[in-house]
Formats: C-alpha cells, sequence, structure tokens
C-alpha cells in the first residue's frame, strides 16, 4: 500500500476506468425502476469555476446516490449554446459565434470532466447544432397548426444596448437582464407562444408539485400568473355621450373611493389625443422610454398626463372623474383602463398626492375608528367592512365586490370577469444567433406560409456582417430571398430568430433520445425516462425557464408528442458558492490569486506589494474576479476534497463561502481517510463491539435519511462522525472492517475518486460505483437511534430520528435545520430552544 495519497494520479485513473468502462451509460430496461437526475445546462461562456460546482455536484450526488440503490439512472450534460454573449463575443473578437461557441464547449467539458460526474456523455447535446433545433422547428409548426403560435403587432421591451426584444421576465428593475440597459417600448410585430391558453392548467399543475418543489418556487410562478376576478364596466365621458371607457377593476368594492380614472398610454384613445396635443406626444415619448413590465412600472415614480377628458360616477350623481394617461397602466393587463382608489393602492396614492386629488377611504378596519380612520402616505389594503358608501355600507369586502358586480350585470353596463397577469411568450430575437423561425411572408399569397417540413431544418447563414446595425440576417443579401411554397412566387423568409428559452424548455426530453434523427424524442424512450425525478439549478429561473418548460410540456402533450404534464417531478434551487472580493488602490478588481496577506494582516497585490481592499464576500463571478479556476484546484487539493467543501458547510439551498482554510480542512480529512484505510491491518480484538456496531448502523440509516431529504451537509457531518469513531476504535478487526466498508460506501456520492480507491485498497474486485448502497440492520437500530419530536410555539412542526443521547447542541442545531421548523419560524430567530433529551425539542420564537 502507498504511504500517501497522490491525489492527482488518483483522480486521473479513475476517471478514465469510468470512461474506459463506460460506467454511467445507460439504456431503457424495463426491469430496473428508472431515475432522471438532471442539472440545469451551462451556458459555454468559457471556463467554469468552484462556482459553477455546487448544483452539478449534487446532480451527481443524487445520481450515484440512486443507482446504488439499484436503479436505472439518466445523468446527461449538454450546452445552453444559442444567445446574444456569443454574437456580442463575435462582435468584441471579430470572430464567428459558432466558433466562440465550441470552443467554450471544449474548454468547459474538460473541465466537467475534471469534477468527475457520473454523465452519460453518449447523450450530450448542444443546441445551436441543427440536429438539434430542427425538431423544435418542427415543434413550432405544430403549434402555429394547433393555434398555439400566431403574429401580432404589439408594444415591446426594446434592450437599446443588445437592439433585441426582451420578454417580460427578462426585464429586471426596468433593465436589459443580460445588457443592464435602461429597457425602452417599442411597438413591434412579433410571434407568439399562447401560455395564456393553460393559465389555469398552470396554476392547478403547481398543486401536484408541492412537497417536489420549493414552496417559493411554486408561489413565484402563482404569483406571475396571477389569476384576479374582477370586474369589466363602462363609465360615460362627460362631453361624449355616445361613448364610454371600458376598465377592469379587482377591486370593485373600493369604487366609492374613486377620484381618478387612468389610461395606458398605447391606449387607442390616445392617438385621437395626441393629434391635438403636442405636448402629449412628448409624454407619450417619455413613457416609452422604459419597459413594460408590471414590475419595472410598479416601481417607477408615478407620473400622469390630465387629457381634460371627464366621466361620470356610475353611482354618485353629479360627481366626476378627471381622465389621466398614467405611466404604470398597461395596455396588455385587462383593458388598458382603471379607476383609481387612492386610500386602498399604494400606487393610486401616490399618484393622488402627486397630483392633488382626493383620498377617501372606504374600507375600515376592524379596530378603527370611522370617525378619526385617515390614510396618510400608506395605503390600507388590509381586511374590513365597507363605509362611506351608500349601499354598500357594513358589508364584508367580498359581499361588497358581488354586490356591486350584480348591479351592473343587471344595468348591462359591466360583468364579472377572470383576468390574468400572464401575459403571452414573445419569442421573436432581431438577432444571428439563434434558431431561424420557420415561416415565409408572402406578399402574392399575402399571409404567412409555414415552411414544409421537408425543408426543415432551416440552417443560418454563415456568411454575416456584424459591423452593421440591426439584426444581422434582415441585413443579408440572399438569405431571406426565397420561393412561396403555395403559390411559387418571390418571398421573404422570417428573419426573426427564437428566444433561446425555447431552445432550454424541451431538452430535458431531447436528453431521452439525443440521435434520433427523425423526431425530437421517441415516444416510448421518453415516456420511460421522463419526467425528470430529481432537477437541480437557480432560483433566478423561477418565472422564465421553469415556467416557459412547464407550458412546452403542456403544448408537446396537445401536439402528440408527450403523455404527462409536468416536466419536473422534484426541484431543488441550490444556493450559491460565494467568496471575498478585492480591489487594488485604482478600484480594479483582482482575482485571488493576485493577492497576498502582508505581515500586518492587511492585503497586498503580488505584483508590487501597493494595499488591497478586501470587498464584500459575493457569489463567486467573473465580472468581480472573485473566482478559483477548477484546474487551480484540481492541482492543489484534488475534485473529492472541492465537492466536500462545497455541499458540507452549509445546507445546500443556502450559499456557502469558499475560503482557504476550508478548503485545506477538507483536503485534510480526505488524508484522515486515506490513512485509516491505507494504514489499517485490521487484525484488532475485543472492543466494545456493540456500540461500534450500533453506530455503524445508525449512520447507515440517518445518512440514508439525509440523502433523501437533501440534507448533504448533515450527511457529510454523520460520515465524518463515523470515521472519527472507527478511527478510535481499536477493537475487533473484523467489525472494523464492516465500518470502514460501510464509511466508504456512505461517502462514495460525495467522494468517488477516493473511495474507488480505497475500496480497492480493501482487496475489492468490482468498483464501488457498482456495489449496492448499504441497508442498516434494523435490529442494531432500536437502542441506537430515537425519533424526537419538534415543536415550535407549542405546535408539533416535525419529527426527526436522532442517535441516542445525542449532544443537545447538535440536536438544536438539526432540528432548526428541518425545512417545516424553519418555516414555522417565518425567518425569526429562536429566543430559546428547550432540549428534552430522547424526548422532543421546544422551539420558541
Amino acid at each position: 500500500m502507498q504511504d500517501r495519497y497522490n491525489v492527482k494520479e488518483c483522480e486521473a485513473r479513475w476517471q478514465k476506468i469510468w470512461e474506459d468502462r463506460k460506467s454511467f451509460i445507460v439504456t431503457e430496461d424495463a426491469n430496473k425502476k428508472k431515475f432522471y437526475a438532471l442539472a440545469m445546462f451551462p451556458y459555454p461562456s468559457g471556463k467554469l469555476h468552484v462556482g459553477h460546482m455546487r448544483n452539478y455536484t449534487m446532480a451527481d450526488i443524487v445520481a450515484r446516490y440512486k443507482r446504488a440503490q439499484g436503479y436505472n439512472v439518466l445523468n446527461p450534460m449538454g450546452w445552453d449554446a444559442f444567445g446574444l454573449p456569443a454574437e456580442n463575443a463575435a462582435i468584441e473578437n471579430k470572430t464567428h459565434p459558432a466558433k466562440w461557441t465550441a470552443s467554450n464547449i471544449v474548454a468547459m467539458k474538460k473541465d466537467l470532466k475534471l469534477m468527475g460526474l457520473a454523465i452519460d456523455w453518449s447523450r450530450e447535446i448542444t443546441t445551436c447544432v441543427p440536429e438539434y433545433y430542427k425538431h423544435e422547428q418542427k415543434f413550432f409548426l405544430d403549434f402555429l397548426k394547433a393555434g398555439l403560435a400566431y403574429q401580432k403587432e404589439s408594444m415591446v421591451n426594446w434592450d437599446p444596448v443588445d437592439n433585441c426584444v426582451l420578454a417580460n421576465e427578462q426585464v429586471v428593475d426596468g433593465k436589459g437582464w443580460r445588457s443592464g440597459a435602461p429597457v425602452e417600448r417599442k411597438k413591434l410585430t412579433q410571434w407568439f407562444l399562447k401560455i395564456t391558453a393553460f393559465a389555469d392548467d398552470l396554476l392547478d399543475g403547481l398543486k401536484q408539485l408541492e412537497g417536489g418543489w420549493p414552496d417559493k418556487v411554486r408561489l413565484m410562478q402563482e404569483n406571475w400568473i396571477g389569476k384576479s376576478q374582477g370586474l369589466k364596466f363602462f363609465f360615460d365621458f362627460v362631453d361624449h355621450k355616445s361613448r364610454t371607457l371600458e376598465v377592469f377593476t379587482t377591486r370593485p368594492d373600493t369604487l366609492f373611493g374613486a377620484s381618478f380614472v387612468a389610461i395606458s398610454p398605447d391606449h387607442p384613445l390616445v392617438v385621437e389625443l395626441v393629434a391635438n396635443d403636442p405636448g402629449l406626444a412628448d409624454y407619450i415619448a417619455e413613457c416609452h422610454r422604459s419597459g413594460t413590465s408590471e414590475a419595472t412600472l410598479e416601481a417607477a415614480e408615478k407620473t400622469g398626463f390630465d387629457t381634460g377628458l371627464e366621466v361620470h360616477h356610475p353611482f354618485i350623481k353629479n360627481k366626476k372623474l378627471r381622465v389621466f394617461i398614467a405611466n404604470f397602466v398597461l395596455m396588455e393587463y385587462g383593458t388598458g383602463a382603471i379607476f383609481g382608489c387612492p386610500a386602498h393602492d399604494q400606487r393610486d396614492l401616490d399618484f393622488a398626492r402627486k397630483y392633488m386629488l382626493d383620498v377617501l377611504p372606504v374600507v375600515l378596519p376592524a379596530d378603527a375608528d370611522p370617525k378619526t380612520f385617515m390614510v396618510e402616505d400608506v395605503a390600507y389594503d388590509g381586511p374590513g367592512n365597507i363605509y362611506h358608501s351608500d349601499f354598500l355600507n357594513g358589508m364584508t369586502i367580498s359581499a361588497a365586490k358581488a354586490e356591486v358586480i350584480k348591479r351592473f350585470e343587471k344595468a348591462g353596463k359591466g360583468e364579472g370577469t377572470t383576468l390574468y397577469r400572464l401575459r403571452d411568450w414573445g419569442v421573436s430575437r432581431q438577432r444571428y444567433w439563434g434558431c431561424p423561425i420557420p415561416v415565409i411572408h408572402c406578399p402574392k399569397c399575402q399571409c404567412v406560409v409555414p415552411v414544409p417540413e421537408t425543408d426543415l431544418p432551416i440552417t443560418l447563414p454563415e456568411d454575416v456582417d456584424f459591423t452593421k446595425p440591426g439584426n444581422p440576417i434582415a441585413n443579408h443579401a440572399t438569405w431571406k430571398k426565397t420561393t412561396c411554397p403555395t403559390c411559387g412566387a418571390p418571398a421573404e423568409r422570417e428573419t426573426d430568430t427564437f428566444d433561446t428559452f425555447f431552445e432550454s424548455s424541451w431538452y430535458q426530453f431531447r436528453y431521452t433520445d439525443p440521435k434520433n434523427a427523425a423526431r425530437g424524442f421517441d415516444k416510448d424512450k421518453v415516456n420511460y425516462w421522463a419526467p425528470v425525478d430529481q432537477y437541480i439549478g437557480g432560483i433566478e429561473h423561477a418565472v422564465m425557464h421553469l415556467l416557459y418548460a412547464r407550458f412546452f410540456t403542456r403544448a408537446l402533450k396537445k401536439c402528440g408528442y408527450l403523455a404527462f404534464d409536468e416536466p419536473f417531478k422534484a426541484l431543488f434551487t441550490q444556493g450559491m458558492v460565494v467568496h471575498e472580493t478585492y480591489k487594488d488602490d485604482h478600484g480594479k478588481w483582482l482575482f485571488p490569486e493576485e493577492v497576498e496577506r502582508g505581515h500586518n494582516g492587511g492585503y497586498l497585490k503580488k505584483a508590487d506589494g501597493t494595499p488591497v481592499t478586501l470587498g464584500r464576500i459575493e457569489k463567486m463571478s467573473k465580472s468581480k474576479k472573485n473566482v478559483i479556476g477548477l484546474e487551480e484546484v484540481a492541482e492543489n487539493y484534488g475534485m473529492d476534497a472541492s465537492r466536500l467543501l462545497v455541499l458540507s458547510d452549509s445546507p445546500p439551498d443556502r450559499d456557502v463561502e469558499w475560503t482557504e482554510g476550508g478548503i485545506e480542512g477538507a483536503w485534510k480529512y480526505i488524508n484522515r481517510l486515506w490513512r485509516l484505510v491505507a494504514q489499517e491491518k485490521f487484525d484488532g480484538k475485543g472492543g466494545d463491539v456493540d456500540a461500534i456496531r450500533r453506530k455503524i448502523h445508525a449512520s447507515i440509516h440517518e445518512v440514508t435519511q439525509d440523502f433523501d431529504k437533501f440534507h448533504f451537509n448533515k450527511a457529510i457531518a454523520r460520515v465524518r462522525e463515523l470515521s472519527n469513531a472507527l478511527e478510535d476504535f481499536k477493537g475487533d478487526g473484523a467489525v472494523l472492517r464492516e465500518g470502514v466498508e460501510a464509511l466508504i460506501k456512505l461517502m462514495a456520492p460525495v467522494m468517488p475518486h477516493i473511495s474507488e480507491e480505497l475500496w480497492q485498497l480493501l482487496g475489492h474486485k468490482t468498483m464501488i460505483v457498482d456495489t449496492p448502497w448499504p441497508v442498516a440492520d434494523a435490529s442494531l437500530l432500536a437502542n441506537a437511534t430515537v425519533t424526537m419530536a419538534i415543536q415550535v410555539n407549542g405546535k408539533l412542526r416535525a419529527t426527526i430520528t436522532l442517535p441516542k443521547d445525542m449532544d443537545q447542541k447538535l440536536a438544536e442545531k438539526a432540528a432548526l435545520g428541518e425545512p417545516a421548523v424553519q418555516k414555522a419560524m417565518e425567518g425569526k430567530a429562536p429566543r430559546k430552544v428547550i432540549v428534552v433529551p430522547n424526548r422532543i425539542i421546544n422551539v420558541v420564537v
């Protein structure tokens, strides 16, 4: 046996053995239960760093764990390879996006293989190749036939830097999600997918995902879909008796508190008004310099333009309401017109204070005095009874809503209706590096003509000029010129490309049959593997990728491709890897390898010894240079130590800090494991055999539970406890070997390379990756563990299985880490935790 653990040689050797033996290549097997583990695939933007490791390592742990349990495990990888960064890089570096993308894929694949991931590389996909996107062109044609795709002119979010349309979900704080540029409003003819046709189905599906998806993600999607019951009704204009103004409201109960009416800058009425008022045109142009998303408009200062028009209040005789054009009213929501009740809506209140309009409360809180209750700077949107409202006085809010709707419907002036915040998905992008939309515009036919399926794929032109402003495809001299497949007349191809979320909405199904040239995937294969059993990725995709993928699955089902509705049974959103940031004396970011500790404990720049400012601990990002390269870590410590660090120091849904001390500690533990096996002769006698065997089997039981619950940090802590116990045990050699073998099996999903090496050192002919997961002896668990109740403020919230007579501090920590307990605590810190040994844990907040 070797005297020391040679990490570089060992990890490279085992990675080659896994590859040579095709350990992770799988096929369908009707006799085995399947498990589909998937991490969100990366965009090939360059080399990976340890900040990227965490979600891929988590998926790898799940895949290895389930494989050991006897599942037929699919764990694939690919590249989300279309998108603006490649096109922008082409412009900056005078190269082609395809070349830039391909070189990045080579570098990143090398980095991924360094991690020792249990990936079936035979299923690798790349979304920017025609072999992939020809199928989504076919999907689009099917959507067109099914009425799920259409074209219309609409106001869009326009990114003036990327020169591209953005979906509402891609506008963050009024800026483009990639460029960071302030978004403008612009009217363009766009292609849409009818996601709104599935609004109720998408909402109902969230209930089925309870327990599998995080509550916060389901709530984010529920809020984004935004189903609301309300009233559509008509105001009569004061000086235009033949005209009415249709509005939508979710709060008809507050109509007696109305003090103004507002319409969208894009309302049809505005077109008439602009012709007679040049000042209004300037105001509309100012509105269009902001984005169209609801979140953007909510955050913006509320402004308005008085049209000079008035409407009659429907219930208060002789009361007139001024009509404003307001920057916060969306044409795409409701009717593009609202009434404002400032006392009970903060947006309306801000507007009313700015323009000195009335603020009349009409909902009285239960504990308020109707004679003195007032609304000053904060609108009241809570429960209460109606007052100051004539025939509604004394009613509850829900009863008042029903009464107002009933009266409008009886008078034929309105109707109760359901609306959604969700808008149809605009998929047109005016850029080159994306999938061409497969339609033809024929002047003679005067319509849009689908490209015949036999002509797919429609591929991108390679000889494009990125120096001209605008869409490179539209500027191409010949590519768009074609003939109409219907009439044979000269026609033009569509020059817009798909939003890149189109590719990532179905890639999980392509993995099930990646080499299929005729179809996107075979029905039998997709039905065997899909849906994905465990999906892992960032919460930032909650209302973009994840919502689109759920819609796309339903659309494919409607078109006959799939037999199920949900693409991902379970979802886990991982925390980030964070690191210190550094700046030199000129304010420029520095890489960690450019910085060293000074004698006085401060930081210095290695190159010249000048002072370095220590910044905040933040998510690893190339822009702030606080990244640690995978190759550097592999060279110095190995990937097992890195995997151990990013999973052991924090619950997997929270951020974990990468520190030099942390990786050093992980490396030292790796070497302790090596010595435990490599230097042990397993020939001892005696010792407390019963106690150590109870510890071994309790560890098997607890680690198994932890892996099932995604409590990877807890599982690692238990593995370390077991290794400590085995190091201290000087008794029976056979029992010690039993414990060591169990230890190696338990740690194999987290530290696969050293596990294989130690398993081989013990003389096994099979690999640990092919070894079944250990099963605890139930007879040894009775006295080893106890199930304890956890109460929060006197209410039972969870139960937890812990080692008998566990240290009270450790029991407290374990209890506070339970998801149900955290939810019940609502983010509050515990004031007191009372541990009754082996019985109950009381948390007081």
